[in-house]
């Protein structure tokens, strides 16, 4: 019986036990219906035996076509369609899988045995891997890093729990969180976003959901989302940036410049008075306590992105953002497959980005890019149809905002305004957030009625 697994150390076989592989098939044959409570747990990669793989492969392929008959004969001539049925042992192997069976009432344990042992088998190929990799040395070590965790949590995404399907039990849960809502009732269910219309509009931003913010450059989406990530470090949350185009000493100085409220040209061409130094020193004081990180290595990919979020997280359990600056500038690691379109790349990405954001239960910004047809119309207020590859990004985000400044087109058309444009919103209303931008300060200010003045908006 060939097996295709790496895991053999020191002679020893890999985790396998050929006797519960036997009962799951046996126990299939006796009571078709054990076949629903089978695939809760195995597929057919999970078989260490080549004849038990070929086997539920063919039992598979006959539940799936309608055949509610599957006993030893149709499954004999299902494997003999295939020219498989002499690889499995024949005819009468089938049979001894049959006598083999103590109860077929006991199918699921047994296809749990076969999944625990798969998953033992898959992890040693995964360390396999790794060690195959640190000893070529072709590849950095935080590269290596990176390429370790991502087998591992791609093992640990794996592993399904059916007992948490059950509405009953959900129910309780959801009822636990409408609960805690109405204790807290008057405050966010998400982080402070900053801005008194757009937490009225989502709640805050939501963990495990993947938010877009979008516009066009020069827009001034990086300075909104240093706005949120203040706003969030300042709550006492964490707030993790992945500038994966500007440096983390411009950015930084862009939180100097909001935080002290300083012109931040003058910032730029050193050009500060007494006044001005001190307001810097004291934001210098304040944003020391923050904590906020920012990675600054550019050609980032999902991977690389999601290992040093776990890991902060780790660190730091009460990180409450991830933004990323910007989204399709995040490397792909399908770079060396021609035939996947860069629309399929950035599917693929936000999907991921999505999964991150739910395994980490932590929201995730990600900025993107508007295509030039906004600058093409006559009205250029941004639509769901100008985002870059714009069907993975609409369909996988949960949040899509845009950025919006009349007066980037008409320097007379509502200066120092701009719209923050809710354009998609799963668990919430659309609409329009009012916002003021300040250009000297490199921040936006908050226009919403609600809003408490802060002493230097022009509103």
């Amino acid at each position: 019986m060939a097996n295709e697994s790496r895991g053999d150390i020191g002679g020893k076989l890999p985790p396998q036990d050929l006797e519960a592989e036997r009962c799951v098939l046996g126990s299939i044959l006796l009571h078709n219906d054990a076949i629903d409570d089978v695939l809760q747990h195995v597929r057919v990669d999970c078989f260490y035996a080549d004849p038990h793989r070929r086997m539920f492969s063919a039992i598979q392929d006959l539940y799936e076509s309608g055949t509610r008959g599957i006993d030893p004969v149709t499954l004999g001539h299902e494997l003999q369609r295939r020219n498989e049925l002499a690889e499995i042992g024949g005819t009468p192997y089938i049979v001894q899988i049959i006598e083999t069976v103590p109860h077929a009432a006991h199918a699921e344990y047994y296809a749990r045995i076969v999944y625990d042992k798969w998953m033992q088998r898959t992890l040693i190929d995964a360390c396999t891997d790794t060690l195959r990799d640190a000893y070529h040395g072709q590849d950095e070590v935080d590269e290596l890093v990176a390429k370790a965790e991502r087998r591992i949590f791609e093992i640990a995404e794996r592993q399904q729990n059916i007992d948490k399907f059950a509405l009953k039990d959900i129910l309780k849960d959801t009822f636990d969180r409408i609960y805690s809502r109405m204790d807290q009732e008057g405050t966010l269910s998400g982080v402070h976003t900053g801005f008194t219309g757009l937490d009225e509009m989502t709640s805050g931003f939501q963990a495990a959901e993947l938010l877009v913010l979008a516009a066009r450059p020069s827009m001034g989406k990086t300075a909104l989302v240093c706005n949120f990530a203040l706003a969030v470090a300042g709550a006492g949350c964490g707030a993790l940036i992945f500038s994966l185009e500007q440096s983390n000493l411009e950015l930084a100085e862009r939180f100097l410049a909001i935080e002290a409220k300083v012109n931040g040209h003058k910032l730029r061409q050193g050009d500060l008075d007494e006044v001005e130094q001190y307001s810097l020193d004291q934001a210098s004081l304040k944003l020391r306590e923050y904590p906020m990180f920012i990675d600054d290595t550019a050609g980032r990919t999902v991977s690389q992105i999601a290992a040093v979020s776990r890991r902060l997280k780790r660190r730091h359990p009460e990180l409450g953002l991830i933004i990323i600056d910007y989204l399709q500038l995040i490397e792909s690691e399908e770079t060396t497959n021609r035939s996947i379109t860069r629309e399929q790349q950035i599917s693929t990405i936000t999907r991921r980005l999505k999964f991150l954001a739910k395994d980490l239960q932590v929201p995730v910004i990600a900025l993107a890019q508007l295509n030039r047809g906004v600058e093409q119309r006559e009205d250029k207020r941004p639509r769901l149809a100008d985002l870059r590859e714009s069907g993975a990004i609409e369909q996988d985000a949960d949040l899509v905002m845009f950025l919006h400044r009349p007066e980037a087109y008409d320097p007379e058309d509502r200066p120092g305004e701009a719209d923050l444009i809710v354009a998609k919103n799963r668990n919430g209303p659309i609409g329009t957030v009012p916002l003021v931008w300040l250009r000297e300060q490199l921040r936006f200010g908050d226009r919403s009625p609600l809003a408490v003045p802060d002493g230097v908006g022009d509103w």
